[in-house]
């Protein structure tokens, strides 16, 4: 079982014995390195297979779990990949365990980009910010929406809420605001859907490179990506960015928009959250498994 610090704050990660037999079954003899663990099980390790073969992303989420199905995000990629720089699918898969996506490090000019999140990226915040604007834009305007068969608007996101729990945002100062009908739709686009800054792939000169994490990906309004991709840069590089974001992207700002994508968004995050706490729909899941 391998071991290492994992994320934006590291701490240590160990790959459980699930997910070492599915990337033993896919890169026999490699090296499993954690990557990213989120907060509902799922689990991101590179697969490190010597100097012969380049590495591999494995993606691994368990039965049940309130996140994106990595069977579906592969259909995404896959799509994508035609219009916009996105990893390509090398295998997908489920078992009594969970599901499984393994993709190909996005490299440029012959070197793997990186996250966003890194440390000398987050070191040049103004150069990053800029980068991150450019990307999403360059997202947004290479996919077309007629030919997309996905969707992410603001209603089909309501009417999953509404069936769940968690249909009030539960605010810093501990209120809750019910999320109520959208504003009108600014410009429809193919969304990203969790367009962080962490999910940004830069090259080896902080230039955008890639997206990645496209299990939301969708038809929505662009206010949807723009509201998530500022407040990440504000949170990950600091305060006074966005600016730079929205001057990157090429748009004025829209305080009406990106108050309700936000509150949207964490409306999402909060029943997610219910999901996996003691008693909630994944808790319970887990004790019929048991």
């Amino acid at each position: 079982m391998s071991s290492a610090p994992v994320g934006i704050s590291p701490t240590p990660v160990e790959v459980p014995p699930v997910v070492d037999a599915v990337a033993s079954r896919l890169r026999s003899g490699a090296t499993v390195v954690p990557v990213w663990r989120n907060e509902y099980g799922g689990l991101t390790v590179r697969l490190e297979a010597g100097s012969t073969r380049r590495s591999t992303y494995l993606k691994w989420v368990p039965h049940g779990a309130p996140c994106p199905d990595p069977l579906a995000e592969a259909d995404r990629l896959v799509w994508a990949g035609s219009f916009s720089p996105v990893p390509r699918v090398l295998d997908v898969g489920r078992d009594a365990h969970g599901s499984w996506l393994l993709t190909a490090a996005v490299e440029v000019g012959g070197a793997v980009a990186t996250s966003a999140i890194e440390p000398r990226w987050r070191a040049l915040a103004v150069r990053s910010a800029t980068a991150v604007g450019a990307g999403l834009r360059r997202f947004h305007d290479a996919l077309p929406t007629d030919t997309c068969p996905f969707v992410r608007t603001a209603p089909t996101r309501i009417a999953a809420l509404r069936a769940t729990p968690a249909a009030l945002l539960a605010s810093a100062d501990g209120t809750t605001t019910a999320v109520g009908v959208p504003p009108p739709v600014d410009r429809a686009v193919v969304c990203h859907g969790d367009a962080t800054v962490s999910n940004t792939l830069f090259d080896r000169a902080g230039r955008f490179a890639a997206h990645v994490d496209v299990g939301d990906l969708g038809v929505a309004d662009r206010w949807s990506d723009i509201a998530v991709t500022t407040r990440s840069v504000t949170r990950r590089y600091g305060p006074g960015l966005e600016p730079l974001v929205l001057a990157a992207y090429g748009v004025a700002p829209d305080h009406e928009r990106t108050t309700y994508y936000r509150a949207l968004w964490d409306a999402e995050e909060a029943a997610r959250t219910r999901a996996m706490a003691p008693g909630g729909p994944r808790q319970a899941q887990r004790r019929r498994a048991s």
